[in-house]
């Protein structure tokens, strides 16, 4: 895939991330069995934002596309305690996957943009 392309839809699957992150929070929260972390969710949300943003409005998205990998190994690395906390670990478990996977599509995007810089 076109990596220019791809990267155009991170930066709209980040808006759209953030957004879900910034406007319900709680909701969220709930569903990951979470009682604490709602300003947490919602700085998340900000840097989802931002970095979506970036992508789609900068004529090099390359550094927000890392910019989504940090992201991605800071939403994992909050994601850990819950797998033993949450009552709800199913659904932790379901945003752990789909976190790697963004990762995955991230860090690829992130690799072929800095090749075609290079």
């Amino acid at each position: 895939m076109n990596p220019w392309k791809l990267a155009k839809a991170l930066g709209w699957l980040s808006i759209g991330l953030g957004l879900s992150e910034l406007l319900a929070p709680r909701a969220l929260a709930r569903f990951l069995g979470m009682r604490k972390g709602i300003g947490l969710l919602r700085a998340y949300g900000l840097r989802e934002i931002a970095a979506g943003v970036g992508i789609l409005t900068r004529p090099d998205p390359t550094p927000w596309v890392r910019a989504r990998v940090a992201g991605d190994l800071l939403d994992l690395a909050s994601l850990g305690p819950a797998m033993k906390q949450s009552p709800r670990q199913q659904n932790v478990g379901g945003a752990v996957a789909f976190v790697l996977g963004a990762t995955a599509v991230d860090a690829y995007c992130a690799k072929r943009l800095g090749e075609l810089s290079a």
